[in-house]
């Protein structure tokens, strides 16, 4: 048994040595001037910044949803939407109330799904009141979560992040409030989950 933890650390730790030659800061990742903190000091954070309405945030959910079900238990997931404008707030206080309702992994590809194949738009809280009724959310509380204090805080200090992270397009993906990756500087969506598993490493290893 000790072998093999010894023979799997040397593997992990030449798989981080050979991304630390690839990747580099400024060009794959952007250092993000001033760190922020994240909610626990036990977990590495990954935030995804995210819009309904973004098609790329479209194709590239499928492709998150699976890295984020292979994570260990030192990696917490966050989801972070956005509000480019009047028309994406709906959506962004949908998933709030959704989070509260712990109802995000019943909804969340639903809602991309109802947006970019069904064609849905939503016009209002009633038309997505009805909208997560299915998924386990009922309308009467939707409604009062919808324009809640909690919602109107989460709003509020969601802006304020997606300014410290100096994110200005979506997809987006910040590690631990350190590092902002994105599909431009990966490369690519795939190569956007090769360069976070490279910086999770390198929290792990303590840099």
């Amino acid at each position: 048994m000790l072998k093999k933890l010894l023979m799997t650390a040397v593997l992990s730790l030449m798989a981080t040595l050979a991304w630390a030659e690839d990747y580099r800061a400024g060009v794959q990742y952007f250092e993000l001037p001033f760190p922020v903190k994240t909610a626990s000091a036990d977990k590495i954070e990954v935030t995804e910044a995210f819009g309904y309405l973004c098609p790329h945030c479209n194709s590239f959910e499928p492709l998150l949803a699976k890295w984020r079900k292979q994570q260990a238990d030192d990696v917490e997931f966050v989801g972070l939407p956005v509000v480019f404008g009047r028309s994406w707030e709906p959506l962004a206080r949908a998933y709030y109330v959704a989070e509260l309702s712990h109802k995000v992994e019943e909804s969340h590809q639903a809602m991309f799904d109802a947006i970019h194949l069904q064609r849905k738009r939503f016009t209002g809280p009633k038309a997505l009141a009805d909208f997560y009724a299915p998924l386990g959310i009922e309308p009467e509380k939707f409604n009062k979560l919808y324009d809640s204090f909690a919602v109107n805080m989460k709003l509020k200090q969601g802006d304020s992040r997606l300014r410290s992270y100096e994110i200005t397009g979506v997809p987006a993906i910040v590690v631990n409030g350190k590092y902002r990756v994105t599909a431009q500087s990966a490369g690519g969506h795939k190569q956007m989950l090769e360069v976070v598993d490279y910086l999770v490493e390198r929290e792990r290893a303590g840099h």
